[in-house]
């Protein structure tokens, strides 16, 4: 229950203003002067303050002035519409006027109590926010300082501030996903929405419904209308991640809505305009699809406008000691846990090694070294859980 300080110069409303607000489970303390009020306050935290205006000594402006931070309510019988407005400005919550109202009392005692109770939550979302934002930035970082990375680097600073199509490509695992999150950060777009679509996870037959939307009865299943992913990204940025994936019928149609701006929901005949920069990512050879003729060779040009390919790990691996680091700071914060250490054998065991998984598999690996083995993780530990 709430702790409440009452300061007033006269005794008998010191008391009575003790007794009801204990009758309602408040827990209240008593001073006498501005001075003690004071002294007691900075002895104990008060979730709400009463202070009396016209005391000796030290009046009530001079006390609120002086618990900046705490909720006060201000009490006079004499105080005139200036004082009332001197203390609003100086940061009081309310001002009552003697003889006090008890249900105005109870109310406004209620509704500071509220709304300092809201604040505190709302501090509270805003740093959880704040750290699940910490966590995000961590997680889309791109990590090193080899010259393959510094040149995805200097590329992703170039072509973001642009709306120029981005074709990324490169193995599993080396962060494409991460380079295009990039672009988006860094981009005009930035506060526009980014929406992912992972072509190569979207059934054939679904994956226009997806793209363009769809309406109500279009198709079984189709019980209301549904915008697609071009829709949802307006203004925005559209990452099609796997496009060498996708079906020539949706290839098709992503053509002509690069080309015209414009999509058409299955099962309308009307057309609606779209403003979406487009990113795609691959992990296929593109010409070598549209020699087998599995990849449409004018899709491929309007997006490889910037090409960008993201170099396999074992192209950098003088990164790996920075990407440990990344990576153990990450799983420590997610699991709550003290950050471990690698001895230096240990991280050159990890750059001897292949990885066919890329920065990926080298996460994974972190992860598990970080679960099972004892703090510092040794060479042997490598070998015994790799």
């Amino acid at each position: 229950m709430a702790r409440i300080l009452v300061i007033d110069d006269e005794r008998a409303i010191r008391n009575t203003l003790k007794e009801i607000l204990e009758f309602e489970g408040y827990t209240v303390d008593v001073a006498a002067d501005g001075k003690s009020g004071i002294e007691a306050a900075g002895k104990q935290p008060y979730d709400l303050v009463f202070t009396d205006v016209k005391m000796p000594g030290m009046d009530g402006i001079e006390v609120l002035e002086h618990l900046a931070g705490t909720t006060v309510i201000m009490i006079s019988g004499h105080a005139t519409v200036d004082t009332a407005v001197e203390a609003l400005k100086k940061g009081a919550f309310d001002f009552l006027e003697k003889p006090i109202d008890l249900n105005r009392l109870l109310v406004t005692t209620k509704n500071a109590l509220d709304k300092q109770q809201l604040q505190a939550q709302v501090r509270t979302q805003t740093e959880e926010v704040q750290s699940l934002r910490k966590q995000l930035r961590l997680q889309h970082e791109m990590i090193g300082t080899s010259a393959a990375i510094e040149h995805v680097r200097a590329l992703i600073q170039k072509v973001a501030p642009t709306d120029a199509r981005v074709l990324i490509t490169g193995e599993n695992g080396t962060g494409k996903e991460v380079v295009a999150r990039l672009i988006h950060a860094q981009s005009q777009r930035q506060n526009a929405p980014l929406v992912e679509v992972n072509c190569a996870a979207i059934p054939s037959e679904l994956i226009e419904s997806e793209l363009f939307g769809h309406m109500k009865g279009s198709f079984t299943g189709a019980v209301k209308d549904r915008a697609g992913k071009f829709e949802q990204a307006h203004n925005g940025t559209l990452f099609l991640d796997e496009i060498g994936d996708m079906s020539l019928a949706a290839q098709t149609k992503v053509l002509r809505a690069l080309q015209e701006n414009e999509i058409t929901r299955v099962g309308s005949d009307k057309t609606i305009r779209v403003n979406v920069r487009v990113l795609a990512a691959t992990n296929k050879d593109l010409p070598s699809e549209i020699a087998k003729g599995n990849f449409r060779e004018d899709l491929f040009h309007r997006l490889n406008v910037i090409p960008i390919h993201i170099p396999a790990l074992d192209e950098r691996k003088e990164d790996i000691p920075l990407l440990i680091n990344h990576f153990t700071q990450i799983i420590a914060a997610e699991q709550g846990r003290a950050v471990k250490t690698f001895t230096p054998e240990a991280i050159a065991a990890l750059q001897q090694r292949h990885w066919h998984g890329n920065v990926r598999e080298l996460r994974n690996m972190v992860e598990r070294l970080f679960i099972l083995a004892d703090d510092p993780i040794e060479e042997s530990d490598i070998q015994l859980f790799a």
